[in-house]
């Protein structure tokens, strides 16, 4: 069985569109910033710049 931990699911939203495009984790006791990265957008059709969101 998978251990429980400290991991939360979010949202990568992209600054342009505010579609959201990818789902992923992150370990928040070593990561507390919020997390950005270029990704690519198949809404707006090139890379730009997902943020993290929660997921409601």
């Amino acid at each position: 069985m998978a251990k429980k931990g400290n991991r939360q699911i979010f949202n990568l939203e992209c600054s342009v569109c505010n579609s959201k495009n990818y789902v992923t984790s992150k370990n928040v006791i070593n990561t507390k910033e919020k997390l950005a990265m270029q990704k690519f957008c198949a809404v707006c059709n090139k890379s730009t710049l997902h943020n993290e969101v929660k997921i409601k």
